[in-house]
């Protein structure tokens, strides 16, 4: 039985289908039309469950759009705060942070963890080797940082990652680039000796980036938010599907 998995964040949207926890094909989208998008993975296949985690809630007209192409439809957004509560996660994480813990709490199980997910913000979590959620924080991502710079101070330019980056900046331009990347750099250091016992997990659109600058030895999973869906879906399933 093939689950649909569909994670609706800020700047794309990331989809797989999957088999049980297993993560088969993986999508990724960026553009406004989201819901053809979706229908258009279901044309020849209807999932079992369609679960979907937004940044934003979804409409009741989403809903019904997407109710006909799944037997079971389920939403993991602040409209629907019943499935999540079932985890032991506190309700004001946004959705998507929160399957990406369960899906640590199952990679990772008795191992404390720190979780970076580099995307439009920063969010950094904190699990504990019995799977209790510690606390996290947020700050602004990478290229929210670049264009900060360039929003609110009108001499300096909008610049894009860098591959390449300097130590020292000596230009307007490789200054900006070395103080936010090593600024991010410093910060992951900094949580990473706070608790340097812990099992260092890096996810979201940035991560493999910012693993390719570290020394410490860490894990990257790139769908970690779709890793948790699969077994969400997979729990619902077998508690609710005869």
């Amino acid at each position: 039985m093939a689950n649909l998995l569909i994670e609706i964040g800020n700047t794309a949207l990331k989809a797989a289908w999957s088999e049980g926890v297993t993560l088969g094909k993986t999508f990724r989208y960026q553009g406004e039309k989201l819901f053809e998008f979706i229908l258009s993975l279901t044309e020849k296949e209807k999932p079992v469950v369609m679960a979907v985690v937004c940044v934003r809630p979804l409409s009741a007209d989403e809903e019904a759009l997407l109710r006909p192409e799944c037997r079971h439809l389920m939403v993991l957004d602040s409209a629907h705060p019943d499935i999540l509560q079932r985890y032991g996660l506190p309700d004001y994480l946004s959705y998507d942070r929160a399957a990406s813990l369960i899906a640590v709490r199952y990679l990772f199980k008795g191992k404390a963890c720190t979780v970076f997910d580099f995307g439009t913000t920063l969010t950094i979590d904190f699990i504990d080797a019995d799977g209790l959620y510690r606390g996290g924080n947020v700050s602004p991502g990478c290229r929210t940082r670049f264009k900060a710079l360039n929003r609110y101070s009108r001499a300096l330019p909008l610049l894009n990652t860098p591959e390449r980056v300097p130590h020292e900046g000596h230009s307007v331009e490789s200054s900006i680039e070395a103080g936010v990347v090593s600024g991010i750099m410093f910060e992951i250091s900094g949580y990473i000796g706070a608790r340097s016992g812990n099992v260092v997990v890096f996810t979201g659109g940035d991560a493999i980036y910012f693993a390719k600058r570290m020394k410490n030895s860490i894990f990257v999973v790139c769908n970690l938010g779709l890793v948790g869906l699969a077994l969400i879906s997979d729990d619902y399933v077998e508690k609710n599907i005869v």
